[in-house]
């Protein structure tokens, strides 16, 4: 069988949680979100947030978190800007679209909006007859796995502010982003500078569920109306808030990101030391070196990958992506084999 390095959700969960489902699969709880689970998880990630006043909300994944928060948040007539390769806008099939909100994209050369790139679709939307601005949605990392730093998303955050724009960060890979070298983000800080963002549990270790966080207060009432009208306020949901309780018990959610980040710059490391180069500079869980084809054909006799990106006659561009989960035995196959 082939190892995988096509995404970081290919394990099922970390042990630590499979072994807090067997130990309460037989404690009677409070249905929805009134069990003990989602007071202790709600308690942990307002510590790392250094802030117990943001409302959290647990949904089953990222594509959902984005529907229900953007349909939230918008009249009808609002809009979202993001760069062309956002998530919303590539890979969830239209599902926002179909909440009748248009996407504004802006073609970007690193994934990143900044307010020079902002400015020009709010200044050109400026009348009834054309839908309204509202919502900036970014993601950390991006699509592309660039990062924002804390000033990238400062800056940001002043703009909204003085345009009257919500500012909406889709955090897929929260801890790849917090461990990367690239950036110097925190938690608490984001907490502050943005309106809302969802925190993904689905590619850390976790069987399924994203957090939704509302920093801003405004945005807190009815919100649960929005979930029930949804189909995303589930009796059992305590399946979820007990596993985002054990992850933030301890430092184990962000150590899981921590050893994937590690994995991945030890690929990289090892690739370059080969003289190979990459699509983009390596600063996540996610890498793209630059391979000749006889080598990736070599490579894919024992290990699973996307090849992403045509290069010339002779080479193309892979993704290699490692998990919580990755052996450090099969980054050293992988590169004893390459």
């Amino acid at each position: 069988m082939l190892y995988s390095f096509k995404n970081d959700y290919s394990e099922w969960a970390h042990p630590a949680i499979l072994d807090a489902l067997k130990e309460m699969n037989f404690q009677q709880e409070d249905g929805y979100w009134n069990d003990s689970f989602s007071q202790n998880a709600r308690k942990y990630l307002h510590r790392q947030m250094e802030d117990d006043k943001p409302a959290i909300h647990f949904v089953s994944w990222g594509t959902q978190a984005n529907l229900l928060c953007l349909a939230a948040f918008l009249r009808p007539y609002e809009s979202i800007i993001a760069a062309n390769t956002a998530h919303i806008a590539v890979h969830e099939a239209g599902a926002i679209e179909a909440t009748w909100h248009k996407i504004h994209t802006i073609t970007t050369s690193d994934g990143k909006l900044n307010p020079d790139l902002i400015l020009p679709t709010i200044t050109e939307h400026k009348d009834e007859h054309m839908v309204k601005p509202k919502l900036v949605f970014i993601s950390q990392t991006t699509e592309v796995w660039s990062v924002y730093t804390k000033d990238e998303i400062r800056e940001l955050s002043d703009f909204c502010k003085e345009h009257n724009l919500w500012l909406y960060m889709d955090w897929a890979r929260l801890w790849s982003a917090l461990t990367s070298l690239a950036t110097d983000i925190d938690l608490p800080t984001i907490t502050k500078l943005v309106d809302a963002y969802y925190i993904w549990g689905t590619k850390n270790g976790a069987l399924l569920g994203e957090a939704i966080v509302l920093c801003n207060e405004s945005l807190h009432e009815n919100f649960r109306y929005h979930m029930k009208q949804r189909w995303a306020l589930l009796a059992k949901w305590r399946l979820v808030w007990l596993q985002f309780s054990t992850l933030f018990e301890n430092t184990l959610f962000f150590d899981l990101w921590k050893h994937a980040n590690t994995m991945a710059q030890k690929l990289a490391d090892g690739i370059s030391q080969k003289w190979y180069t990459f699509l983009s500079k390596p600063v996540s869980n996610q890498i793209f070196p630059i391979l000749p084809h006889d080598r990736i054909t070599q490579l894919e006799q024992k290990f699973g990958f996307y090849i992403w990106k045509p290069i010339d006659e002779k080479s193309s561009a892979i993704r290699l992506v490692t998990s919580w989960a990755t052996p450090k035995e099969m980054v050293g196959e992988f590169l004893r084999v390459l």
